[in-house]
């Protein structure tokens, strides 16, 4: 009887745990460097982990560098093996804070919240602030956030011959529908 009521309690206390924690791994990442007259320096990952913990207001967004896609295979070849050197440094990592975040005020309207949270890349880490816009959607909560992130702050070495090339700044867009298994008992 013991065993059963301890099993039972250790199950309850696992599924209201996970009701309040958010997840998709098919966040997606559009980044860009261009930089006018010259080649256009794009890529996209629909390969993103994101997570929210609702109660802690937690933020975190998990990318493999690798998973970023090129039009051009040398230009994915390079951005790999060069600038971000992906063998050695595989993943990036946002962890922060969504500021006077609450599950129970998210509508079907957009609202405005900032993210104060640790950009780690490169094996460099880096406080920042961004803007996201947070709302319901029938399949859980959807995010979309705006990451600028200037190459000189995380170390990446772009030769001269092309540096003026590429931006001193990439534009990165992070999207993502998070849901729980219990999205729309959570969000009712």
């Amino acid at each position: 009887m013991k065993t059963t009521t301890l099993l039972f309690l250790l199950f309850t206390t696992f599924s209201v745990i996970a009701q309040d924690k958010f997840f998709t791994n098919t966040g997606t990442i559009n980044f860009e460097a261009s930089v006018p007259l010259f080649e256009e320096v794009k890529a996209v990952n629909r390969q993103v982990a994101i997570l929210l913990e609702p109660k802690t207001s937690t933020f975190i967004c998990t990318v493999i560098i690798k998973d970023f896609r090129f039009k051009l295979d040398l230009m994915q070849e390079h951005f790999n093996d060069n600038y971000m050197e992906s063998n050695r440094y595989p993943k990036a990592i946002f962890k922060g804070k969504i500021e006077k975040f609450d599950l129970k005020d998210l509508s079907e309207q957009e609202k405005e919240y900032l993210i104060k949270g640790k950009l780690n890349l490169r094996g460099k880490s880096k406080e920042i602030i961004v803007n996201a816009l947070i709302k319901r959607v029938p399949e859980g909560i959807q995010v979309i956030s705006d990451f600028p992130i200037a190459i000189s702050d995380f170390n990446i070495s772009i030769p001269e011959t092309i540096l003026g090339k590429i931006a001193k700044t990439a534009n990165t867009e992070l999207t993502g529908v998070i849901r729980s298994d219990d999205t729309m008992l959570t969000l009712k």
